[in-house]
């Protein structure tokens, strides 16, 4: 595996590669839901590049950047271990110069949600996102859907740009009590995580009470709230696959998410229908 810091080294060195190039971006903390991505891009690509950064423009003031799970050795042994050819670890230096163009993420779908509560999160996110497709020049690039809306906002910005990359979603990995792995998993006290298997317990609820075609997102919303007690619940969403809120379960074409505050600990979590 090789190690790159400068982003014009990696582009010139990968430019002159031939094979397909599965590209997984991480913030690194990397736990078992990145080696999942990384797996998929290893079965399905001849090369192999993953991007450790964590971003700073899609922090907002008072958020957690500086606190940031790192773990650079433990991150390298990972990659070495699941094949990864090219491990990309730049920092804010290389990355952004002065006076910085930036990515405006859509009026209507950033700013809902997650982008509701952070407003510019999705700015930054973009914005970071289009410079390692640039470096890289990935032919498929992976991401977890459990950052649905993360997700959806980089598909569109392919689109829109015209990218020459295809977008891989890869389901969200859950430990075996059905926890999301997050990297801020690590936040959390042993009894915060007790706490925290509510998130997925009340979409286990609502897939059940769908399953008894139960569609009315009202109905549901309320009895999601009740296994969320006492959580802070910051939202409860029913969307379509375009981010539409919808009042009726629409089988296939539904995401439901929760966002909730665990401790000090903000988690998200979702369920596609």
């Amino acid at each position: 595996m090789k190690v790159f810091r400068d982003p014009i080294a990696l582009q010139q060195e990968l430019r002159g590669l031939q094979g397909s190039i599965g590209f997984v971006p991480t913030m690194g903390a990397l736990h078992l839901g990145h080696r999942t991505l990384i797996e998929e891009a290893r079965g399905g690509n001849d090369i192999v590049v993953v991007s450790i950064f964590v971003n700073p423009t899609q922090f907002l003031e008072g958020e957690d950047l500086q606190s940031y799970p790192r773990k650079e050795e433990a991150d390298r042994r990972i990659c070495e271990l699941s094949g990864v050819d090219y491990l990309f670890y730049p920092n804010a230096e290389v990355m952004y110069g002065h006076d910085e163009m930036y990515i405006a993420a859509p009026d209507v779908r950033a700013y809902v949600l997650e982008g509701l509560s952070r407003p510019g999160h999705f700015d930054g996110v973009l914005t970071v996102v289009l410079k390692l497709f640039h470096i890289v020049r990935p032919t498929h690039a992976y991401f977890g859907k459990k950052d649905a809306q993360q997700l959806a906002l980089i598909e569109q910005m392919v689109e829109n740009f015209f990218l020459h990359v295809r977008i891989v979603p890869v389901d969200t990995v859950r430990e075996s009590d059905g926890l999301a792995l997050s990297s801020r998993n690590v936040y959390l006290s042993s009894e915060e995580r007790q706490e925290a298997l509510k998130i997925s317990y009340a979409l286990k609820c609502a897939t059940k009470m769908i399953a008894k075609s139960v569609l009315n997102t009202a109905t549901i919303t309320q009895e999601m709230e009740h296994v969320l007690v006492p959580l802070d619940v910051e939202y409860i969403a029913f969307v379509n696959r375009d981010f539409h809120h919808i009042e009726q379960v629409e089988l296939g074409n539904t995401v439901i998410l929760i966002a909730a505050r665990v401790g000090t600990t903000r988690l998200i979590d979702n369920l596609f229908v």
